[in-house]
């Protein structure tokens, strides 16, 4: 479990540090940043595949997405006594994104590359730094493995070094080129474990979304992130996961109510029976609010349930009757995965913080984006 989450220099998050807990809540005023917060996750796991550079390309680039304010905010400027200016910078230019868990912490530090006359590539960010520590917080004395430039060192046992790679380009991160089970199998692990992470904030149920029609279908544990093979991860889950799970949550949202799957050859299709009807509706003849809570089912009762699951605004399209029953499935998901859900629906919030999940309210102070009633949390960055 993830038990810290840290970004700074990342669009209005300035300099953010979160305490998380098994079931989290991300809630705010539209332009609060929460969108930014879900990205910024997303962006750490984009590292773990290699795609950190790409993903921030596919932003505007690292001058787009960097922090557009000063680098301190002074005690006059936040009283109103001077007018918000830029001061002398003190610090190189970056975007830092890191996490703790239970075992392991990792962080990467993203800059601005040197001029080069030779390539095109000069507004491609660099990473800078990449670390992975043992504990909460890192130390000199807990690093496990360290990237600085285009080396990145092991320390074995006894505190003894290594280096792993001393020709990392900078826009490769050691997630993907220094990870081996004999020098970095902390690095190696974490990286399996952060691909892992899913995602799930563009769920289509539009008229030609993909999970209308019939599709191909084969064993899938883990429903994809737009939701097209929904059919095929409904009978997984019907076969090898939770059945009973699955019937109790449409049963939930729709007394009375049953989901079927039937396959026409390869073609796998979805259906709901309901009470006073006489036939099943096609997934095509559903609402997008009906069609969106099957997706949420899908991903939440997955049968390989990742260590952190990311829900952005899973309550579009739902009436306000369904947030209760998604409410009970998402708490039921945490007891299998960590669970971070971005909302600003009142009662999925009410609903979840009756259940115990934490929630972070979000909020912007002169274009920052900070906590409300932040508890203080010690964290540490790599110095370059």
């Amino acid at each position: 479990m993830l038990i810290k989450l840290a970004v700074s220099g990342y669009r209005s998050l300035r300099d953010i540090v979160l305490p998380l807990d098994r079931l989290n809540l991300i809630t705010g005023a539209n332009g609060a940043g929460k969108s930014s917060l879900y990205k910024a996750i997303s962006l750490l796991a984009a590292a773990a595949q290699g795609r950190a550079v790409s993903a921030l390309a596919l932003e505007g680039g690292l001058d787009s997405t960097l922090w557009a304010g000063p680098e301190s905010i002074s005690r006059a400027m936040k009283s109103g006594e001077v007018a918000i200016q830029g001061l002398v910078r003190k610090n190189p230019v970056s975007l830092k994104l890191g996490f703790a868990s239970e075992d392991f912490g990792y962080a990467i530090d993203l800059g601005l590359p040197l001029p080069d006359q030779r390539s095109m590539f000069t507004h491609d960010p660099e990473i800078k730094t990449e670390v992975v520590w043992a504990g909460e917080t890192l130390r000199p004395g807990n690093t496990l493995t360290l990237r600085k430039g285009p080396s990145v060192t092991a320390v074995a046992g006894r505190g003894k070094k290594k280096f792993v790679s001393t020709n990392l380009a900078p826009f490769e991160s050691m997630m993907l080129h220094a990870a081996n089970p004999s020098d970095t199998p902390e690095l190696l692990e974490l990286r399996e474990r952060m691909r892992a992470w899913r995602f799930y904030d563009n769920l289509r149920t539009d008229r030609g979304a993909p999970a209308r029609a019939a599709q191909v279908g084969t064993r899938t544990p883990v429903l994809a992130d737009d939701g097209a093979d929904l059919a095929a991860a409904l009978q997984t889950i019907l076969e090898i996961g939770d059945a009973q799970g699955l019937g109790e949550a449409i049963d939930d949202a729709f007394p009375g109510s049953r989901v079927d799957v039937h396959a026409h050859d390869a073609l796998f299709e979805v259906s709901l029976s309901q009470i006073g009807l006489l036939r099943p509706l096609r997934a095509a003849e559903l609402s997008d609010g009906t069609l969106r809570y099957m997706l949420l089912v899908a991903a939440l009762l997955t049968p390989r349930p990742p260590s952190l699951m990311v829900l952005n605004e899973p309550e579009t399209s739902l009436h306000t009757d369904l947030l209760a029953p998604l409410a009970r499935l998402i708490v039921r998901a945490s007891t299998r995965s960590q669970i971070i859900v971005v909302t600003h629906a009142r009662l999925l919030v009410d609903s979840l913080q009756q259940e115990g999940a934490k929630r972070f309210v979000l909020k912007k102070q002169l274009g920052e984006t900070v906590i409300e009633e932040a508890e203080y949390v010690r964290w540490e960055w790599l110095s370059r």
